[in-house]
């Protein structure tokens, strides 16, 4: 589960940008309707176990334990500053969440323990080898029929928003945000295992194009 200190990326690419996040992702991103969204699409079962990978400052931790409440809802980052904002905010409005720490390309969890991965704006700061690891992790980590949901910049909709998409690229790298900006994360979820993955929805955003995508573990397949 080790890994350089340099493969750490904060919420916002700086660490003294983390205070700022929640609302510059609220103004600029559509958070609310995307992660509620997101929550929606999920559909988690009553008892069933689901894994916020690279959860961040908490938001969508804590939306899908306020929408589930009989769900075991993790959340996990790699960054201690924002787990511990993560879990002020739990505290502060009383949800018993479990956040915990390591990162997304090992982690620490057995195979098939999750029933539902969703994800949130994480997987662009991963170079593109990351992002392999990370989604053949989540594959791992799912139970045979367990489901995959992210929200990640996808393909620009045209000219407008491939140019408000620049200042993500120039914030979390060209080669990180490629796959993104060519429309193939879709492609990278595939090619990690999972099965019916389709883009559910569009959103355009202040930088750029935001997909949610879904897709699952076969019921036949093994870690």
């Amino acid at each position: 589960m080790s890994a350089p200190e340099e493969s750490l990326v904060p919420a916002a690419g700086f660490h003294w940008l983390t205070p700022l996040y929640d609302p510059l992702v609220a103004f600029t991103c559509r958070d609310k309707a995307v992660k509620k969204r997101l929550v929606d699409s999920a559909g988690v079962q009553p008892g069933q176990r689901v894994l916020d990978l690279g959860c961040g400052t908490g938001n969508l931790t804590l939306g899908l334990k306020k929408a589930y409440p009989s769900a075991d809802v993790v959340g996990f980052d790699a960054d201690p500053r924002v787990i511990g904002r993560a879990a002020a905010k739990a505290r502060r409005v009383g949800l018993s969440l479990r956040f915990e720490q390591g990162f997304a390309q090992s982690l620490p969890y057995p195979d098939g323990s999750f029933e539902r991965v969703v994800s949130s704006l994480f997987f662009h700061h991963l170079s593109p080898a990351a992002k392999a690891a990370a989604l053949g992790e989540a594959f791992r980590v799912l139970a045979p029929g367990g489901e995959l949901h992210i929200a990640d910049w996808g393909r620009p909709g045209g000219p407008i928003m491939r140019a408000l998409f620049l200042g993500i690229r120039l914030l979390d790298g060209f080669a990180n945000t490629a796959p993104h900006a060519a429309g193939r994360l879709p492609v990278l979820v595939q090619a990690a295992g999972f099965g019916g993955v389709r883009v559910v929805h569009r959103f355009g955003t202040a930088f750029g194009t935001l997909e949610l995508i879904s897709g699952d573990k076969p019921v036949e397949a093994s870690a």
